[in-house]
């Protein structure tokens, strides 16, 4: 009888085990396609009773998870979104400047107020030319307010998308410190808890994009976050991020200056350029767009502005005005300030003097600005000047365009220039961050759940079920014997 009922117990633990298996079988096939659920095996090992085989054990179920392909999934999520973030805003500010081929373009705009010079100067008596070559200026100083004002509310939105970042950041890291305390209390009462864990690691793929995230096992089936420059989010209990948002933007509001704010760890500043704790992610590249790219790309507008404003300025070009004076393209009204260089580009206007919705008159383009009375109408020597300034070749005198000497034509073609090229180096970086991702995606995916092999996984367990099922039988069918003696 001991022999039977050894025989006897094996089989129901078999069948405690193949009917447990089928759970496991049909949970995966269930959620082949359920985002962030990781496939389950069930682990076993020999038991033993008095000494003697007892059958089998159920250990218990296991997630089956790679840990380096989903870290390595996580930066490459990481690197792909912070890449598309500054794809984007060089293609915002290009789409901005405008195709030079176009009209409405920084460029196109340059050369209507070119030809619209060249015209005036052919007739220098006819007012509706003059008209024009005020209106074509006035265009230019318009399309330099509109390409700074685009590139502040670009800043602006950045900051506002920190702000939004950093909150889901600290709601998130909260829901994972909660979860961490569940799983280990599920866990000690006997409990599955590999559906918290799927819940958990979904709510981590969740602000990987944000900051590229390292986690670390702690013991009793905790994790900790750690961001891949080292900086610590979440040990035991979640750190508070920190940020202030600006509400408003200007060009001359920076970090450094202290007009705007950077990133807190539990009240302690971090630094946030390239190479720090928070760099890479979509909040890196948010901090980069409000504070270097857009930045950059301002302080090439603004030296297309004070180029221009410069141009007019001279005696040399318009003997009428006095030193101090401005010129046809004044700051705001005023002379240029040499050290009041930053936003130029969103204060550059049209002088008054020629502008009639200002109340001025166009025939000070002909006789000077500094004029008193018209001249002679037929004296094209103002507009020629004029001309000459705006094809004069010079050295920007800021911007970083370097040293070689360009007209106003060839400064405006650079900023575009610019722009073009670090909108198609940005694309290559994107077109790599992308592939990268798309292929541990791919192999992440492969590490999913298999139909195919879950289907032959059924077909083992079955006949384990049915085998026994079929001992359980003869045992019962020995007992029976055994009783009727």
């Amino acid at each position: 009888m001991v022999g039977i009922a050894g025989a006897l117990n094996n089989a129901v633990t078999g069948l405690t085990a193949a009917g447990r298996a089928a759970e496991v079988v049909s949970s995966n096939v269930a959620n082949v396609m359920t985002e962030g659920y990781a496939r389950r095996e069930l682990s076993l090992s020999s038991d033993t009773l008095g000494g003697d085989g007892g059958g089998v054990r159920i250990n218990g179920v296991n997630r089956m998870v790679d840990e380096t392909l989903l870290q390595d999934r996580r930066l490459a999520d990481a690197a792909s979104a912070n890449a598309s973030a500054r794809t984007s805003f060089y293609s915002r500010f290009e789409n901005q400047l405008g195709d030079p081929t176009t009209e409405g373009s920084l460029s196109w705009t340059v050369s209507q107020f070119e030809d619209a010079l060249l015209s005036a100067s052919s007739m220098p008596d006819s007012t509706a030319r003059l008209s024009s070559a005020v209106d074509a200026a006035r265009t230019v100083a318009d399309k330099l307010n509109t390409v700074s004002a685009d590139l502040q509310q670009t800043r602006l939105e950045a900051d506002r998308s920190i702000a939004n970042q950093v909150n889901t950041l600290n709601e998130t890291l909260g829901e994972i410190e909660l979860l961490n305390r569940t799983i280990t209390t599920q866990i000690a009462m006997g409990r599955d808890a590999n559906g918290l864990m799927d819940e958990r690691q979904m709510l981590v793929d969740n602000i990987s994009e944000i900051v590229p995230i390292k986690v670390v096992q702690r013991d009793n089936n905790q994790i900790a976050l750690f961001t891949k420059g080292g900086g610590i989010l979440l040990d035991g209990h979640a750190y508070d991020i920190g940020f202030t948002g600006a509400g408003v933007m200007s060009a001359s509001m920076t970090l450094a200056g202290g007009q705007l704010s950077g990133i807190t760890v539990n009240g302690q500043p971090m630094t946030t350029g390239a190479g720090s704790q928070f760099d890479g992610g979509t909040l890196g590249a948010a901090f980069a767009v409000r504070d270097d790219l857009a930045p950059q790309a301002q302080a090439k507008l603004d030296a297309v502005a004070r180029d221009l404003i410069s141009r007019f300025e001279s005696s040399a070009v318009d003997p009428t005005l006095n030193p101090g004076d401005p010129g046809l393209f004044t700051d705001m009204g005023g002379p240029l300030v040499v050290a009041n260089e930053a936003g130029l580009a969103g204060r550059i206007s049209l002088n008054a003097i020629v502008d009639p919705q200002q109340s001025g008159a166009v025939w000070h383009m002909r006789d000077g600005l500094g004029a008193a009375t018209p001249g002679v109408v037929s004296d094209a020597t103002l507009l020629n000047a004029m001309t000459a300034a705006m094809t004069a070749q010079t050295v920007p005198a800021s911007g970083n365009f370097g040293a070689q000497q360009r007209s106003m034509a060839g400064l405006s073609a650079d900023i575009m220039s610019f722009a073009s090229s670090s909108r198609q180096s940005s694309e290559l970086t994107q077109g790599y961050a992308n592939a990268r991702q798309e292929a541990l995606h791919e192999m992440a995916l492969a590490e999913g759940v298999d139909t195919d092999y879950e289907m032959q996984t059924l077909l083992v367990v079955e006949k384990a079920y049915s085998a026994n099922a079929r001992v359980i039988q003869t045992i019962d069918a020995l007992i029976q014997q055994l009783l009727e003696l």
